[in-house]
């Protein structure tokens, strides 16, 4: 998959394409630390005193840099994945290799940040599923259509205050075919490179 960015993000992180590569290193070690142990202004005062800009430049700039690797990150974009969502903001190539550096060095680290950070979102935990047949019916003599019960096991929360809910749905077989078909057909035109040049020209 391709990472889309908005023109916001594109509009912070186009102040990498202005400094040097020496500068752009000093920013993923501002983003890493505010991943690590959060940040404070004096952080962005100090950058900003070197690289004589105001400090909310710098901080634009972070949280951008911070948003394109904990994005790619969450999602594991492959190496190609990554250098092209890239493309969408017309970095040169010696600033997308130091990207790429960065990412690669550091996506595990990022991820396992990630995972520590509590979530208000429910989380996938455990599906099961039965197979519901109605053996007889005086109005269809012919034929009974089964029906698929599965019950989603959902996380809320996190660490001591975690709780676990059940969802359960009822999905009759034609619908259950329909719904694979579907995502299959998603799935495979989402892999096409007709799809991979629409995201890439997103704006």
């Amino acid at each position: 998959m391709l990472l889309v960015l908005s023109e916001e993000h594109k509009e912070h992180l186009n102040f990498l394409n202005k400094v040097d590569m020496a500068v752009v290193g000093e920013f993923g070690r501002i983003t890493l630390e505010f991943l690590r142990r959060g940040i404070s202004p004096k952080v962005y005062e100090g950058a900003a005193r070197k690289l004589s800009v105001p400090p909310e430049v710098v901080r634009r700039g972070v949280e951008g840099l911070l948003y394109l690797m904990t994005q790619s990150s969450k999602h594991m974009l492959s190496e190609v994945d990554f250098v092209d969502s890239l493309l969408s903001l017309e970095f040169d190539d010696e600033l997308n290799r130091s990207l790429l550096q960065m990412y690669q060095q550091h996506h595990s680290e990022i991820r396992s940040i990630l995972s520590l950070a509590p979530s208000t979102l429910p989380a996938y935990y455990n599906l099961e599923w039965r197979l519901d047949v109605q053996l007889a019916s005086r109005s269809l003599r012919q034929y009974v259509a089964p029906t698929l019960v599965t019950r989603l096991h959902l996380t809320h929360g996190g660490g001591s205050g975690t709780e676990q809910r059940g969802l359960v749905l009822y999905v009759d077989l034609a619908t259950l075919l329909h719904l694979i078909s579907i995502l299959e057909g998603a799935l495979a035109s989402s892999k096409s490179t007709h799809a991979r040049r629409i995201l890439r020209n997103i704006k």
